[in-house]
């Protein structure tokens, strides 16, 4: 039962037991006058101390709600205006109307009358944009502020402590990293205990030096490995001298004529010391998919940095591996009942001469193989080259369309994937998904981007083209290998044109490769046809030489007509043909493409990664030869993005 009803009843169960002594009492002095007398007396005493107890309660109930209403207000007036709380209300126009003394100190002056964003900038623009909760930071202190839209009230919470407890934390994470010693083995292989040791014995103390400056815990796991231990706020400040242990140990190799360089995988951020140690693995293998002398920095929500890639990848493949993975390929194809091959979009002719090449692979090994292309979407060279294609029968009837291809996929179907390892590039995407086993032959640098759960990666970063690779798989099959003059000549080409004719990216395996393909028959004569010039392109090529301008530290860079679109192979002609000037050590021509994209075609002389500066526009390539595609976007536009992410180039370091 309610209190207030408990009251009301005890109120009139007192009057019912007055009215009953009286009428007994009444009663009793019909009977006893005297003694009813005494009663009514006795009973009127006992009325009036009631009535007067009654006051008093009555008083004292209401003497203590007027003092708990008091101490209410004043716990109030006290919030509001003692409490480690700011609360502010402003109008429409964003004028502080009212601040409690908290806003007040806060900025250490009277607010009222004055806009918002007297007290900071991102309050104004947080009211602005609808948002419901903002940090700020005013001077030393910061400030997690609340808005009431309806009331037009902010309140303000000092979260200075939290914030630099937070930092401390972040400051304090453990990172892991594993740093590898580029082509340990290779070098070393046959050199004299006396020359290794002292070989070692320099690395060793570049690196122990390194540590102590920067308070490492560094250990050595094997004869190429250590392991490195150390905190979040050291990564940092090594980032900040951007890993100029790389250059250091280059150099002082370089100076005993032995080339060895370091590839660094670091894990860092929230996670247990299992976690980050996967994560610097993989970090490593990245950073040697990339060709090494470089690090890569992955944290676990996937971001990545990496600092160096300064010197070309050296040659350090074996034919051992070739000739182990040329099996691997051929017990594939034996398991499989078809094969799809397919290249990047827009193939160039080294993706084209791949493809040739691995289709021989199947046919080598009893299946029946299909190149994938879209004729709507191929350079001008590889127009030439499937104009000859058509007029061969038997390889004209193994190109198929990409949706002829996923009408054909069975689920035994082998899809081998050329010149590319990036899902976001290949002609068919659709296929990755419908293809369980997938085989991928490149010679690009790892990027980010990779091709999910591939049953093989044949990646060399060392090889002049993939058509190279392809070459070399060819030899080592144990059936005897018979190229037409055709497909010897197709995989020719594509190692001509990855090599500018053999001026860059050239090893002894790259001749060893067009050896071998030109004793098969490779037409030297009709290569130098299909890459024959045009007398347009060629004066296009010179209108965007004639655009060039340098930018800085003799960085080249071409920009073309808005209204006039250029092929991608005319694109990159003009850079390379701009990094033959007097001067240049990079190379970058801008231009529209006739799929109204933007393309950008980067080369360099190795001084300069521009494969970094390309990632940093969602481009890619090699450490001398990168392009991106930036879609819709004004070559204006493409200009300053480019000249921006070359400035962050030189400042070094780069975040995913």
């Amino acid at each position: 039962m309610p209190e207030f009803l408990l009251k009301r009843w005890h109120g009139y169960h007192i009057i019912a037991l007055f009215a009953v002594a009286f009428i007994f009492i009444g009663i009793l002095t019909i009977y006893q006058w005297i003694i009813g007398l005494l009663g009514f007396l006795s009973l009127g005493i006992l009325l009036f101390y009631t009535i007067q107890a009654r006051n008093l309660y009555k008083r004292d109930i209401e003497e203590y709600i007027s003092t708990l209403t008091y101490r209410v207000n004043k716990a109030g007036e006290e919030a509001v205006t003692k409490l480690p709380i700011g609360i502010l209300l402003y109008n429409e126009e964003k004028i502080i109307q009212w601040a409690n003394p908290m806003v007040n100190s806060i900025i250490e002056e009277d607010c009222i009358g004055s806009s918002i964003s007297k007290i900071a900038v991102e309050l104004a623009d947080a009211i602005e944009s609808g948002q419901n909760e903002v940090s700020i930071q005013i001077g030393e202190n910061v400030f997690r502020t609340n808005f009431r839209r309806d009331e037009r009230l902010i309140y303000f919470f000092d979260i200075t402590e939290e914030t630099k407890v937070k930092k401390l934390y972040e400051k304090e994470q453990t990172v892991i990293a594993i740093i590898y010693l580029d082509n340990y083995d290779e070098v070393t292989q046959g050199m004299e205990d006396q020359i290794r040791s002292k070989l070692m014995s320099q690395v060793t103390s570049s690196l122990n030096s390194w540590s102590k400056e920067h308070g490492v815990f560094l250990r050595r796991t094997s004869s190429d490995r250590f392991l490195a231990i150390f905190h979040q706020e050291i990564l940092e400040k090594i980032e900040e001298t951007k890993f100029d242990l790389l250059d250091e140990v280059r150099e002082a190799t370089a100076r005993e004529k032995i080339p060895i360089t370091l590839s660094i995988g670091v894990g860092s951020g929230q996670g247990s010391l299992q976690e980050l140690g996967i994560l610097a693995q993989s970090s490593l293998d990245l950073a040697l998919g990339r060709g090494g002398d470089q690090v890569a920095i992955k944290q676990k929500n996937g971001k990545v940095r990496f600092y160096g890639g300064k010197s070309n990848a050296v040659e350090k493949r074996t034919r051992v591996r070739a000739r182990v993975i040329s099996h691997a390929i051929r017990d594939f194809i034996l398991e499989s009942d078809r094969v799809m091959i397919m290249g990047h979009i827009s193939p160039d002719m080294d993706a084209i001469g791949a493809a040739i090449g691995v289709l021989k692979l199947a046919e080598l090994n009893g299946k029946e193989g299909y190149i994938i292309l879209d004729r709507n979407n191929i350079s001008r060279d590889v127009r030439k080259l499937m104009e000859e294609v058509e007029k061969h029968d038997r390889l004209w009837a193994h190109f198929i369309t990409p949706e002829e291809a996923l009408e054909e996929v069975t689920p035994n179907t082998l899809l081998v994937v050329v010149d590319t390892h990036k899902p976001s590039l290949v002609i068919e995407p659709k296929l990755l998904d419908k293809i369980d086993r997938v085989i991928v032959l490149d010679h690009h640098r790892r990027g980010e981007e990779f091709i999910d759960e591939a049953v093989l990666v044949y990646m060399e970063p060392y090889a002049s083209s993939t058509s190279e690779l392809v070459t070399e798989l060819l030899e080592y099959q144990p059936k005897q290998t018979k190229l037409d003059l055709l497909e010897a000549t197709a995989l020719l080409a594509g190692i001509i044109v990855d090599t500018k004719s053999f001026a860059v990216r050239t090893g002894s395996r790259t001749f060893d490769a067009a050896s071998y393909l030109r004793s098969k028959g490779a037409d030297t004569h009709l290569v130098q046809n299909l890459l024959k010039q045009d007398l347009d392109q060629y004066i296009k090529r010179s209108r965007l030489i004639e655009s060039a301008h340098i930018y800085r530290n003799g960085i080249a860079i071409a920009k073309g007509n808005p209204d006039e679109v250029c092929s991608q192979v005319l694109i990159a002609q003009a850079a390379d043909t701009l990094l033959s000037m007097n001067d240049v050590v990079a190379s970058f021509v801008i231009s529209k493409r006739k799929d109204g994209a933007t393309s950008i075609s980067a080369r360099s002389l190795s001084d300069v990664n521009v494969q970094l500066i390309m990632e940093m526009l969602d481009g890619g390539g090699h450490l001398t030869n990168a392009a991106t595609q930036l879609g819709d976007v004004s070559l204006d536009e493409a200009e300053r993005l480019l000249m921006e992410k070359i400035d962050q180039y030189f400042e070094g370091g780069r975040e995913e």
